[in-house]
């Protein structure tokens, strides 16, 4: 049996979403937000961007040979499904279309206020590179590779105008740092900006999840809600129950851009 247009249409956007957190405060509220939405996986892979990588390049795996194996197992027309939209194959997007970092993040002072949103338009690996006599140089600049990923522009275009829009929340979009030491001083606060002018927050993992993201061939975004300032370390000033209710809040806006 041949397989149709609109069947290959319908078959590619029915993959599911994989929503990446840290901790399991952060995949908590993002399930409350969710409310049973079964289009949905949300995982805690680990603090830093070497767990959010591994964790989420083999749920990915194990979801693409899942669904591979179903794909066999449905017969010869669903195998024709399977070469047109490229379900099952070994890049993950027959289980999953989409792939999402979430949680809490600083947010840096006069771009991305404590208790708002922030959605990246990319991921930059902001430490990854070396030391030299006259500063940092990153992996870019001695062409090992890119420190940064791009956010899929339509997606996250689509879900900063929803929460800045109906949903009525302040909302944050430009590039989200991803570290693997936490900034505790002004100094490094302005060191990144100095480096990634525009930076609107930072985080551990989502160069991570979108370096896992883009070796399967999916596209990625970021979603993260403001816990604190980066710059001087200052635990009294953290408001992360207020950053994690706001992450509900998103989640719940994340299943209706989804759905249009």
């Amino acid at each position: 049996m041949s397989v149709t247009e609109k069947e290959v249409q319908e078959a590619s956007s029915h993959g599911r979403v994989l929503i990446v957190t840290a901790v399991d405060a952060e995949r908590d509220a993002v399930l409350r937000g969710l409310r049973g939405d079964e289009r949905f996986d949300v995982i805690a892979a680990g603090v830093g961007p070497a767990a959010a990588a591994a964790v989420t390049a083999v749920k990915i795996a194990s979801a693409a040979a899942g669904a591979g194996k179903a794909a066999a197992e449905a017969g010869d027309h669903r195998a024709g499904l399977v070469a047109a939209t490229g379900e099952g194959s070994g890049a993950g997007a027959g289980a999953y279309r989409l792939v999402i970092s979430a949680g809490i993040a600083g947010g840096f002072p006069g771009r991305a206020p404590i208790g708002s949103l922030v959605v990246a338009t990319d991921m930059i690996a902001a430490d990854l590179g070396v030391e030299t006599p006259d500063g940092f140089a990153s992996v870019d600049e001695l062409g090992f590779g890119s420190s940064r990923i791009l956010a899929d522009a339509r997606l996250a275009s689509a879900l900063a105008a929803k929460l800045g829009g109906a949903a009525g929340l302040t909302v944050s979009t430009g590039p989200v740092l991803t570290v693997t030491t936490a900034t505790g001083t002004a100094a490094t606060a302005a060191e990144h900006l100095r480096r990634v002018p525009g930076a609107t927050a930072e985080a551990m993992e989502g160069f991570g999840v979108a370096i896992a993201a883009q070796h399967a061939g999916l596209p990625v975004l970021e979603l993260r809600a403001i816990s604190n300032a980066v710059g001087p370390r200052d635990r009294d000033a953290w408001r992360i129950g207020d950053a994690l209710r706001a992450l509900e809040q998103a989640s719940t806006i994340l299943t209706e851009v989804l759905s249009s």
